[in-house]
């Protein structure tokens, strides 16, 4: 079966970067669109990032110009580069596939399956 998992969370101050993983089984991720969300507490789920399976990527405008959402196929791994952190950016990153949309979307509801999640904390 389709299982994600992301790493790569923790704490860093802001300013500083870190890069999430999403690792894959049971499916080939460059074949079906891939999204980013985070969640913090007390709010909706926000999608911040999206990776076709062309390499058309779209980033949501709270994160454009910091992040960078990227595919490692031989590694069946799609990474979220993120810089110049902010503590408003601390949440439960999760990323998410679908089998069955062609396009990426950073709508929650778009997609099938789901990671556990990792933590992002950014704070001094």
């Amino acid at each position: 079966q389709v299982q994600l998992v992301e790493s790569g969370g923790g704490l860093v101050q802001p300013g500083g970067s870190l890069r999430l993983s999403c690792a894959a089984s049971g499916v080939t991720l460059g074949y079906y669109p891939i999204g980013w969300f985070r969640q913090a507490p007390g709010k909706e789920r926000e999608g911040i990032s999206c990776l076709n399976s062309d390499g058309r990527t779209y980033d949501a405008d709270s994160v454009k110009g910091r992040v960078t959402i990227s595919r490692d196929n031989a590694k069946n791994t799609v990474y979220l580069q993120m810089n110049s952190l902010k503590p408003e950016d601390t949440a439960v990153y999760y990323c998410a596939t679908t089998l069955t949309k062609n396009l990426c979307r950073t709508r929650p509801e778009w997609y099938d399956y789901w990671g556990q999640g990792t933590q992002v904390t950014v704070s001094s």
